[in-house]
């Protein structure tokens, strides 16, 4: 743990120190103790005491020197570790790296930081030394982390406060069962330190009228998706599914665009799911060769970011053979812009709070 750590501030302050002038950066160190939320009866017997920890952060400033720094009001972007001791002997002590955007309201003293990363946890599953730990199938997850925090920097010297909320969510995406995750809504308090003496003038060079201006014809975008996956019956096999979709988009303004389109999913899970309910279940009345091939339409948005996007889809299964947590999905997650058209995707499926999958995908925007 120590060398981690050692690591991770060798590499803040050697990145702070090579920075060009017109970014300055800071570090911030919050002590964090909350609770576990009750999302699922399930985990009960997992909720004991009172998780605690630290969240450290690397934060770079940004001055409005490329637009999309003031379309967003000067966000920073860093990286963030937290760890947690979640006071349960069956769950352990996760470790948490993530990448980060810090947005700022309020005359910049309210900021919310949306980081997203891998959790790695000291005590997952194992169906004969921890079969209590149903929410943490494997020992590397996926975290995503929230802070809604005040904030004033520079209270003494290059010392200042933060303090507010903060949520931590950790879930492998039903890569491996269980996964009934955990969430956790905690209070943090921290300091922060500037590592640069002084700071550049903020840049204003669009007006409010040019900050949202933007027009762009309707475009077709196609994407691959694919993973692995297993169902929530532990032990019946992870196997790979596939997702071929097509949409189009309309980008209203700078921000925001509208998608509409379509997905079609080839889930091999599924396929030994209804095979097992079949032979272990014979009140379901299934044959066993049901079709698993699903076809799902959907309504979605994408906000941009620089090159970066976060979208959210809400789809609806129109063709639908077999009953598997109900005919709504949701898909939620990021795109990397590579040049004009092509783009990589990292996105969670779900239907409601119940995770399917975590999708790998790459498509080209025309």
């Amino acid at each position: 743990m120590r060398v981690f750590l050692i690591c991770i501030f060798c590499t803040v302050f050697s990145v702070s120190f090579s920075q060009e002038k017109k970014h300055t950066s800071y570090i911030d160190v919050n002590y964090a103790k909350g609770n576990i939320v009750l999302h699922n009866n399930d985990i009960l017997h997992l909720i004991k005491g009172r998780p605690e920890g630290i969240i450290l952060g690397w934060n770079k400033k940004t001055y409005g020197y490329n637009d999309w720094e003031q379309h967003y009001n000067y966000p920073d972007y860093g990286v963030s570790f937290a760890y947690q001791n979640l006071k349960n002997d069956v769950l352990g002590n996760n470790y948490s790296l993530y990448a980060h955007y810090n947005f700022y309201f309020l005359k910049r003293h309210l900021m919310l930081r949306i980081g997203q990363g891998l959790a790695l946890t000291t005590n997952p599953y194992d169906k004969e030394e921890n079969f209590r730990n149903i929410a943490f199938g494997t020992k590397i997850m996926s975290s995503t982390l929230l802070m809604l925090n005040y904030k004033k920097e520079r209270i003494i010297d290059r010392f200042g406060l933060q303090a507010g909320l903060s949520f931590i969510h950790y879930s492998n995406g039903n890569v491996k069962a269980p996964n009934t995750s955990i969430n956790n809504m905690v209070l943090n308090i921290g300091v922060t330190y500037n590592l640069d003496e002084a700071e550049p003038e903020y840049v204003s060079t669009l007006d409010n009228e040019n900050k949202e201006k933007f027009t762009q014809p309707i475009k077709y975008n196609i994407a691959f998706r694919s993973g692995v996956n297993e169902s929530d019956t532990v032990d019946s096999g992870q196997f790979p599914f596939y997702i071929f979709s097509a949409y189009a988009d309309k980008r209203v303004n700078v921000k925001s665009a509208w998608q509409l389109g379509a997905d079609v999913f080839f889930s091999r899970f599924l396929k030994e799911h209804i095979y097992y309910r079949s032979v272990a279940f014979p009140e379901d009345n299934l044959s066993g060769n049901e079709d698993y091939k699903r076809v799902g339409v959907f309504a979605g948005h994408e906000l941009f970011i620089n090159k970066t996007s976060l979208i959210t889809q809400l789809g609806y299964y129109v063709y639908y053979p077999y009953d598997f947590e109900g005919r709504t999905y949701l898909r939620v997650g990021l795109k990397r812009y590579f040049g004009d058209k092509w783009f990589g995707a990292l996105t969670l499926k779900s239907h409601g709070a119940k995770a399917e999958a975590i999708e790998f995908g790459v498509g080209v925007r025309l």
